[in-house]
């Protein structure tokens, strides 16, 4: 079976709410969002209040600019990310940050959605969360959208996404061929069983996503993937000057699972952290 995709619309509120089992929990890592985060929080609660989900969590990176204090307003729950596993000393970016979430976040399935999502409504969650619930073998999921760039000159269809289409399908076209069909491999928004995402390593940085496409592929397999369609997600795009450090931890995170896997020698130090799996923590401590 390949890799196998859906469209938002197949997983309304409605279907989710009657044949959810399990509990779920949301959660929007967040850092300077006061501009949209409002737009992200309210539908999520609105899920909650209707019983499609359970929890909504923000983690926050002690934003200035009022980001957590707009997410409680509107009745989420919100945590400082530095407050979460501090054993471990200072926050290391995204990945991080979802890895110290896991350990507030409740739910049997687990939904991360990103907070600069402009227009964001409930496709967002309910496409995410629509094939672990409705299809028992699915055990982790990825959004995938059409992503317009926004210029001075106004806004063109498509163009955003740069990192994905100059760095991370190439690389997987190339050693993770039947990862190639995946869209958007990217992208912050996922949805996985709590059961695999504890027994994920996390990289720490912008290396995230990537990391872990290709550690749950490894662990769990192709047929537990699917993506769903998104239609269209719009974010503030990153300046040119950034995009090279984001590709180099994409690629740091590629490089160390070929080192891993014996496909590339070890003749160079990857600079790159990963916190362990959560559940390894509990089996030391018991």
């Amino acid at each position: 079976m390949g890799l196998r995709s859906f469209h938002h619309s197949e997983f309304p509120a409605d279907r989710l709410r009657a044949q959810r089992q399990e509990s779920i929990s949301v959660c929007v890592p967040t850092r300077e969002e006061a501009a949209t985060i409002a737009g992200v929080v309210a539908p999520l609660i609105a899920l909650r209040d209707a019983g499609v989900v359970d929890q909504v969590v923000v983690v926050d990176a002690a934003s200035i600019d009022g980001t957590g204090a707009i997410a409680s307003r509107l009745g989420a729950e919100v945590h400082d990310q530095a407050a979460l596993a501090p054993e471990y000393g200072p926050v290391m970016g995204k990945g991080d940050a979802m890895w110290r979430a896991l350990r507030v976040l409740t739910g049997e399935l687990v939904c991360f959605v990103d907070g600069d999502t402009e227009e964001f409504d409930e496709r967002f969650a309910c496409g995410l969360l629509g094939p672990l619930v409705c299809e028992p073998d699915v055990q982790f999921v990825k959004g995938f959208y059409r992503r317009p760039f926004k210029t001075n000159g106004g806004t063109a269809p498509t163009g955003g996404g740069r990192v994905t289409e100059l760095t991370a399908r190439p690389l997987l076209r190339t050693f993770y061929p039947t990862l190639a069909s995946m869209r958007q491999p990217l992208a912050g928004e996922i949805a996985a069983r709590r059961e695999l995402l504890e027994r994920m390593a996390f990289c720490t940085g912008y290396a995230v996503e990537m990391g872990m496409l290709l550690d749950v592929h490894a662990t769990a397999g192709l047929d537990a993937l699917a993506q769903v369609d998104l239609d269209v997600r719009q974010n503030r795009h990153q300046r040119v000057e950034d995009l090279s450090s984001m590709a180099a931890e994409v690629l740091a995170a590629v490089t160390s699972r070929l080192r891993r896997e014996g496909r590339l020698l070890d003749d160079a130090p990857v600079a790159l952290l990963e916190r362990p799996p959560l559940a390894s923590l509990r089996e030391k401590l018991s």
